[in-house]
């Protein structure tokens, strides 16, 4: 099954969703900043916004078309959507909220289709408390089953495990994959999780500014930028401005000198020419610290630096370091930052790997 949508949708003078594309089933995320359009596009497929024009079929039903006329309502598009705040009815039963799409069916029917899907998400146990009196992920999980039950041909799923907490995001996820292995119906899944995006996605759409700026696998898109703002996005840390000065085909590299700088990066080839202002992306956990200058190693870029500054973050240090006037972003653990003695003042060598460094345009 293949849902193709074409939709233009102005929300503001500033503001327009333009985007184009067709999915297969399986698990497409929809990744982007906060005010990129990820939510309009859901809302229009689900027929809960009107777009100004374009069309929007699944297989060969046509949900809409604005040549045509065609705009099916909502409740007759057969689709699935799970929002971020589930708004579960808090005076019934988890059976009852799963079931409440089910009205027009035989009451065994019912019964029987609510305690398999209740099953499959493990809340079978549940089904006669209210939502007042389970978890968070318990809730989450009558979400999902609601949705499902009534067997949409499509499913929209906008950030609906944001609240919750990693091992319960990762059981509700293995849960979530296994029943799509056995339905293959198209989902469009709305997430700022890059953990989500690797854990569940076949595809990621990157909306910025609403307009699809990637697409591709989530290690193409998330981990292979292309130009600065989808690095920005896709959570790389440092974007540094820097000029390339050498090309070596051969071996597959070029060199690229950091701004106002004598710091030489080694990256990967790209059709950068030589004198071409470019950006180099890297993540600060790509990037070791060594308190001595490291030797015999097989990464190619070896920096020296001093430490700016060290914030406590969670299980992350981060590690603010100054190289040539250019500060570059490191995150370590904290046995690491106690082990090497780290502070501010210290001077440093920082390790990056080649493969590490992603040449971006800036655009």
């Amino acid at each position: 099954m293949t849902l193709g949508v074409r939709v233009r949708k102005r929300l503001s003078r500033l503001f327009r969703l333009d985007v184009a594309f067709d999915v297969d089933s399986g698990v497409t995320i929809v990744f982007g900043e906060s005010g990129s359009g990820k939510t309009t596009l859901l809302r229009c497929v689900a027929g809960l916004a009107a777009p100004d024009d374009g069309r929007i079929a699944v297989g060969e039903r046509v949900l809409y078309d604005a040549g045509n006329g065609v705009n099916i309502v909502s409740s007759q598009r057969r689709v699935g959507f799970v929002f971020q705040h589930l708004a579960l009815f808090p005076h019934l039963t988890a059976a009852q909220n799963i079931a409440y799409g089910l009205s027009r069916l035989p009451k065994a029917e019912r019964r029987e289709r609510t305690t398999a899907i209740a099953t499959s998400f493990h809340i079978a146990h549940l089904l006669d408390r209210r939502p007042a009196e389970i978890s968070g992920g318990e809730r989450q999980r009558v979400g999902l089953a609601r949705a499902l039950v009534t067997d949409p041909a499509i499913l929209l799923l906008d950030e609906p495990l944001s609240a919750l907490d990693h091992a319960t995001r990762s059981r509700i996820i293995a849960d979530l994959r296994e029943w799509n292995d056995a339905h293959r119906i198209p989902i469009l899944y709305v997430t700022h999780s890059q953990r989500e995006a690797f854990a569940l996605g076949e595809r990621v759409l990157l909306l910025r500014e609403g307009a699809i700026v990637a697409d591709g696998s989530p290690d193409a898109v998330l981990n292979a930028p292309s130009h600065d703002g989808v690095a920005l996005l896709a959570g790389f840390e440092n974007l540094l401005d820097a000029e390339v000065v050498d090309r070596r085909p051969d071996a597959g590299v070029m060199v690229a000198r950091l701004a106002a700088t004598t710091v030489d990066l080694e990256t990967p080839l790209a059709s950068s020419g030589v004198g071409a202002r470019i950006r180099v992306a890297v993540r600060a956990g790509d990037i070791l610290v060594a308190a001595e200058r490291p030797r015999g190693l097989s990464a190619r870029n070896v920096i020296a630096g001093s430490i700016v500054a060290l914030t406590r973050q969670g299980a992350t240090v981060h590690v603010q370091v100054d190289v040539g006037g250019v500060p570059i972003e490191v995150h370590v653990t904290p046995t690491s930052s106690e082990l090497l003695g780290l502070g501010p003042g210290r001077d440093v060598w920082l390790v990056i790997k080649t493969h590490s460094c992603h040449p971006v345009s800036a655009v």
